[in-house]
């Protein structure tokens, strides 16, 4: 078989003309009529846009750690108390029973001097005094957090565990105290500051369904927060007053926090 040699009739025939295949390779080339142009190229797919971040939930205020030691002791006695108050049931595990996911904010007041007296009285794991808590249970008083009349924050226990505070709400409240709240020691515009910063800090980071007063907690009887296996173990509270409650709640009005229902 003799091999293929192009014919110049083939060139004719079938070759572009010299000047049309370098005019093709410029800028803004259109083919002639009827001419074959290039295989246009699909434009690479655009990449869906990255999806916006998760906002960062507001920063806690400044808070200074003055940790009550967690004991053995009090750890029973938190569960012996919850044994003894609570309508649902417990474990049996101590160190699962005595921990929390806050659902509710109760602000309170020391009616004490200083923030160092309320450490000291909130220290022991055994309730001192008290007659009118006494018959709930041996174990001691606290509170998540306190607030001095500077607006200063010093945090006593963490914010999971369970602290006595509020009669039927302990299980799932984090308590705040207010120090002072008697005539010698009033409550401060810098405490109701602190508290409302403290509070959008907590509410961003834990499913906070209510704020109240400790004055108001006999309004949450009735709603399935509350838990008192005891019906004769109430208190009546002042605290922290209920223009003091009007103030931090003034601050807190675009937050999606109930308070408790009036009229109980």
């Amino acid at each position: 078989m003799r091999p293929f040699r192009p014919t110049l009739r083939f060139f004719a025939r079938w070759a572009l003309p010299w000047s049309l295949l370098t005019a093709a390779c410029t800028p803004g080339f259109a083919a002639p009529p009827g001419a074959a142009g290039p295989t246009p190229v699909a434009a690479p797919a655009e990449s869906p846009p990255d999806p916006p971040s998760p906002p960062h939930p507001p920063a806690l205020p400044p808070i200074r750690d003055h940790l009550i030691p967690w004991t053995a002791e009090r750890e029973a006695l938190t569960e012996a108390y919850l044994q003894a108050h609570r309508t649902a049931p417990l474990s049996g595990n101590p160190e699962v029973d005595t921990r929390m996911v806050p659902r509710a904010i109760v602000l309170h007041w020391t009616a004490g001097p200083t923030a160092a007296s309320a450490w000291a009285t909130f220290a022991p794991d055994h309730l001192a005094g008290r007659d009118d808590l006494r018959a709930g249970g041996d174990l001691n008083v606290g509170a998540h957090y306190v607030v001095d009349r500077d607006g200063t924050i010093e945090r006593l226990f963490p914010d999971d565990r369970v602290v006595r505070h509020c009669i039927g709400l302990n299980h799932l409240a984090i308590g705040v105290e207010n120090v002072g709240g008697d005539a010698a020691h009033p409550l401060t515009a810098a405490q109701v500051a602190a508290d409302i910063a403290l509070i959008r800090g907590l509410a961003a980071r834990y499913p906070i369904e209510v704020l109240l007063g400790h004055l108001e907690y006999r309004r949450m009887e009735g709603s399935p927060l509350f838990e008192e296996r005891d019906p004769a173990y109430r208190t009546t509270k002042p605290d922290p007053g209920a223009a003091f409650m009007a103030s931090v709640r003034a601050g807190l009005t675009d937050l999606p926090l109930a308070e408790p229902p009036k009229g109980r």
